[in-house]
């Protein structure tokens, strides 16, 4: 792939991730020379800042996310879509890393290879409120989000803006949900997110059973390449799909 090539796939890439955590945001912004969203909920991953364009902006682009994001807690990703420099950048200024999620991809110049799911589960395509809330309930609780927020949180994937583009799927075992996925597929790409499976069923396959039934969903919507960002815990499972690593997302908090 050429230098020019693989820079366009990389910014469909960021883009599609970007859209997606944008989505979140009770309230939004793209001015300024940076992006970043708030949707309220008390749990940093649905705030934060997603990129600055210079960094002769930042002194300034720091003070106003600390002010627009005050009263929650809230995150600012540093990835290729980012001018290089921007973590020691951050750091500077008071950031404080937090870790780094490798970017992994795969293209979908053919459909996911068939895998036997296990005994008795199923993986479906979350059509109703009720399997909207358990849904919710399955990741909130992996993720290990304050059970309070759980109303917030369905009504901000009811209401996305963006829902024609969302494929959310439920791995289903004796009716109750025990694994979640969620596939945004816009800018050609198909972003995997939110990948859990519940504590009492993990080492199961469940997690693979996810992978195979996004990827379908992936290539029968026509995208040309699946993206996410990985876990430690969840990187091999994807490599054994076919993803390679082409970049990381940094990511750091910044105190009051």
């Amino acid at each position: 792939m050429s230098v020019t090539a693989a820079t366009q796939e990389l910014a469909g890439i960021t883009a599609n991730f970007r859209q997606y955590l944008m989505g979140w945001g009770e309230t939004q912004r793209d001015d300024d020379g940076f992006e970043r969203y708030r949707s309220g909920l008390a749990t940093p991953q649905f705030n934060g800042v997603l990129r600055i364009r210079s960094l002769d902006a930042l002194g300034r682009a720091v003070a106003t996310a600390r002010t627009e994001l005050a009263g929650v807690p809230w995150w600012w990703w540093a990835g290729p879509d980012s001018p290089e420099g921007t973590p020691d950048a951050l750091t500077r200024h008071g950031a404080v890393p937090l870790g780094t999620l490798p970017l992994m991809v795969r293209p979908l110049d053919r459909a996911p290879d068939p895998r036997e799911p296990p005994s008795g589960l199923r993986v479906e395509a979350v059509a109703t409120p009720d399997r909207l809330a358990g849904l919710v309930a399955t990741y909130r609780t992996s993720m290990g989000i304050a059970p309070e927020l759980q109303p917030g949180l369905v009504r901000f994937e009811a209401d996305r803006a963006d829902n024609a583009d969302v494929v959310r799927l439920a791995a289903v075992l004796d009716g109750e949900v025990v694994g979640t996925t969620v596939v945004i597929t816009a800018h050609d790409v198909a972003g995997i997110f939110l990948v859990h499976v519940a504590e009492p069923h993990r080492r199961r396959g469940i997690g693979a059973a996810l992978t195979t039934s996004a990827l379908r969903v992936a290539h029968d919507r026509g995208t040309h390449r699946a993206a996410l960002l990985a876990s430690p815990a969840g990187e091999p499972l994807y490599r054994r799909f076919g993803f390679t690593t082409v970049s990381e997302y940094r990511l750091f908090s910044l105190p009051a």
